[in-house]
C-alpha cells in the first residue's frame, strides 16, 4: 500500500519541479511504511534530509496531505550502514522543529570545542551543484576533475585542485558543487567552504582572543577544505604562515584541498613561494569565459529551471552579446523578467535589446537603404536588378514594397531618397508601399512571418 501511495505523490512532485532535481532528490527515496498516520521513507544520508527539508518540504507536505491525508506525519529513515541496512529515524521538521542537535540549547560554546565538531555546517550553497553547472569547452577539465574529487576526495591526483579564471566564470559554483557532491557521496565527511576573506577574519579574531591553537586545530580536522579567492591572502604574512601549516597537515593526512583564484599561481604576487609551490602540486585548471554554445545552454537551463518561456531568437541575441561572464547572463534574465512583469510587455527581441544595452555595450548596426534592399532580395532569392524593372510580378512587387517599408523603419532617410534607391520611385510610391505592407502584416500570417524574419537578420 505504501508503495502505491508514494507513486501517487511522485507523480504530483514530478509535475512541479524540473527533471534533474526530481531524479537527484526524489527517485532515490524508498517508501518503507505507512501506519498510524505516519509515513516512513528511506533516504541515503542526513545531508539528503537537510536539503529536502530546506528546498522541498512545502511541496512534499502539500503533496502528502493531498494524496495520503491531512495530518500525515513524515519520517525519514537514514541509512547508517549499507551492508546490514542499519539506520536511524528522523521526523520531518514540521513534526520536530529542532531537527538537528546543536549547542544552541546549551548556550554559546567555543566553535573549536571538540564536542561541537560533528555538527559542523559545511557552509555550502546547495543551488551550486553539478546538475546546474553546465559543461562546455571552457570548464570541461575543471568540472570533470571536480566530479572525480567529489566521488573520492583526497584519493585522486587532483590534490590540491587549484581552479582559476576571471570573475563570474563559475569558480565558486564549481567549488560548492564539489562540496555538495562530497556530502552526497560521503555524508559523514567534514566538508567546509570558506572564502579567503572569512578565513582571514577568523584568524584575526583568534589572534585577538589568544585562540590561534584552537583555530588551527579546528581547520586540521576538516577533510575537504574549500577556500575561495585565495589571492586575497596576498600580503598577509601571518595568515599565510598559519595556512601553510594547515595545508601541510591536511595534505599529508590525505585530506582534500580545493582552492580558487582569479589568476594562475605563476601570476600571483604577494604570496610566499612555499605556498605557491604547494598550489601547483596537484591540478591547476583554468575556467575560461564561456563560448557561445555554453552561454546558450546556460541560458536555456536557467530559463527551464525558472519556468520561463523566452523565444529562441531572444536567447541567441543574449548569448551573442553578453560574453564576459555567467553572472551577467543571469542578470539579464532577471532584468528581462522584471521589465516584462512591471510593464506588461512580452519578452521579445526589442525588450531584450533594451535590457542588454544597459548591461553591456552593443555596437550599433548601421543599416543603409542599399543594405536593406539587398537583404530583402537575398531573402526572397530575387536579383537586385529586378527591383529596378517595371515588372508587375507579385514576388518582385512585394520585395520592393517590403524593402521600402523596412528602410523607413530602420533608417532616417527621406521617403524620396528611399524611393530613389529602390527602383527609382517617388515618395508617394514609398508611402503607398508602407501602407500595403502594414495592412498585409495585420492580415497575412505568413507574410508577417517573412517580414519579421528579415527584421531579425537586419538587427543581427
Amino acid at each position: 500500500m505504501h508503495e502505491q501511495l508514494w507513486e501517487r505523490c511522485l507523480k504530483v512532485i514530478r509535475d512541479n519541479i524540473n527533471e534533474a532535481s526530481f531524479k537527484t532528490w526524489f527517485e532515490p527515496i524508498i517508501p518503507l511504511q505507512y501506519e498510524n498516520n505516519r509515513f516512513v521513507v528511506q533516504v541515503p544520508s542526513q545531508f539528503f534530509v537537510e536539503y529536502i527539508e530546506e528546498k522541498y518540504i512545502d511541496l512534499l507536505r502539500r503533496t502528502i496531505y493531498r494524496e495520503i491525508g491531512a495530518g500525515t506525519q513524515l519520517e525519514y529513515r537514514v541509512l547508517i550502514d549499507q551492508t546490514n541496512g542499519k539506520g536511524t529515524q528522523i521526523p520531518s521538521a514540521a513534526e520536530q522543529p529542532k531537527l538537528k542537535t546543536t549547542n544552541s540549547t546549551q548556550g554559546s560554546k567555543n566553535p573549536y570545542d571538540k564536542s561541537s565538531l560533528p555538527n559542523i555546517d559545511p557552509q555550502l550553497n546547495l543551488k551550486y551543484n553539478f546538475n546546474t553547472l553546465i559543461e562546455g569547452k571552457s570548464n570541461k577539465l575543471a568540472r570533470t576533475a571536480g566530479i572525480t574529487i567529489g566521488t573520492d576526495p583526497g584519493k585522486t591526483a587532483f590534490n590540491p585542485l587549484f581552479v582559476y579564471g576571471e570573475s563570474g566564470v563559475g569558480k565558486t559554483h564549481l567549488a560548492n558543487a564539489i562540496g555538495v557532491k562530497t556530502k552526497q557521496m560521503h555524508p559523514d565527511k567534514r566538508v567546509l567552504y570558506v572564502s579567503a576573506n572569512t578565513f582571514q577574519i577568523q584568524y584575526t579574531d583568534a589572534v585577538r582572543n589568544n585562540t590561534v591553537n584552537d583555530f588551527v586545530n579546528f581547520y586540521q580536522t576538516i577533510e575537504v577544505l574549500i577556500i575561495d579567492d585565495i589571492q586575497e591572502f596576498s600580503g598577509k604574512t601571518a595568515t599565510q604562515n598559519t595556512f601553510f601549516h594547515i595545508f601541510n597537515h591536511l595534505h599529508q593526512s590525505g585530506k582534500q584541498l580545493i582552492l580558487t583564484s582569479d589568476r594562475s599561481p605563476i601570476l600571483m604576487a604577494g604570496l610566499e613561494q612555499r605556498l605557491l609551490t604547494r598550489f601547483k602540486w596537484g591540478l591547476s585548471a583554468e575556467i575560461e569565459k564561456p563560448d557561445f554554445e555554453l552561454r546558450k545552454e546556460i541560458l536555456k537551463n536557467k530559463i527551464y529551471s525558472d519556468g520561463l518561456e523566452i523565444p529562441e531568437n531572444v536567447v541567441n541575441f543574449i548569448a551573442q552579446n553578453v560574453t564576459d561572464n555567467i553572472r551577467d547572463l543571469e542578470g539579464v534574465l532577471i532584468s528581462l523578467l522584471a521589465h516584462s512583469t512591471l510593464t506588461n510587455m512580452p519578452i521579445d527581441l526589442q525588450l531584450a535589446e533594451k535590457v542588454v544595452s544597459r548591461i553591456v555595450n552593443i555596437p550599433k548596426k548601421i543599416n543603409t537603404v542599399e543594405k536593406i534592399r539587398d537583404t530583402v532580395c537575398e531573402y526572397f532569392s530575387i536579383p537586385v536588378d529586378a527591383i529596378f524593372t517595371k515588372s508587375r510580378k507579385r514576388e518582385v512587387v512585394q520585395a520592393r514594397q517590403i524593402a521600402m517599408y523596412l528602410s523607413k523603419q530602420f533608417t532616417k532617410n527621406s521617403l524620396s531618397s528611399i524611393g530613389k534607391a529602390i527602383g527609382e520611385r517617388d515618395h508617394a510610391t514609398v508611402l503607398h508601399a508602407c501602407k500595403i505592407v502594414g495592412d498585409l502584416m495585420d492580415t497575412d500570417k505568413d507574410f508577417r512571418s517573412s517580414v519579421k524574419a528579415i527584421e531579425e537578420i537586419l538587427r543581427n
